[in-house]
């Protein structure tokens, strides 16, 4: 008998409790838009900062120093090296990329990944993402730039 009662307050308790699906849907959502947000407001609050080789301060970064530290700051823990942080997350297509996605290159004729960004902007066929270059820094590039497109190896979705 009990059991009976406590199996049915239990009942009552979650049935009173629940939420629906649309809520749940909505409140992550927003809670992603907002984690994304503030991954492209830190990384881009970088740009001229200089690059420096293992660097994750801003005293320089190197590449995958900016998006680990980017990441860090929203407690989201990463590989330190680029090729490393490529086999995190899920493999998207070119065209489904969002913002706060990362994208990856195989630059200098490298036959691994070696250089990542993170997308801050999307634009009929074109990305732009914020990464540290060697020779410039921290800026903002674009996958219609030369360099970037034949070097372009893969996208990654971090945040869902």
């Amino acid at each position: 008998m009990k059991k009976a009662i406590l199996l049915i307050l239990f009942s009552i308790l979650l049935l009173s409790c629940k939420t629906g699906p649309t809520s749940v849907n909505k409140e992550s959502k927003r809670e992603t838009k907002h984690i994304v947000n503030n991954l492209i407001e830190t990384a881009t609050d970088n740009i001229g900062i200089r690059y420096k080789a293992a660097g994750t301060t801003n005293a320089g970064f190197d590449c995958s120093g900016l998006v680990f530290s980017t990441f860090e700051k929203e407690n989201i823990k990463l590989p330190r090296s680029s090729y490393e942080q490529s086999k995190i997350g899920k493999i998207i297509k070119f065209d489904d990329a969002k913002k706060g996605d990362l994208i990856f290159f195989k630059t200098n004729k490298s036959k691994q990944i070696n250089h990542v960004g993170l997308i801050t902007e999307i634009n009929h066929e074109e990305i732009k993402f914020v990464h540290s270059s060697t020779s410039k820094g921290v800026i903002i590039s674009s996958t219609k730039e030369p360099y970037y497109k034949n070097s372009f190896t893969q996208i990654n979705r971090i945040v869902e």
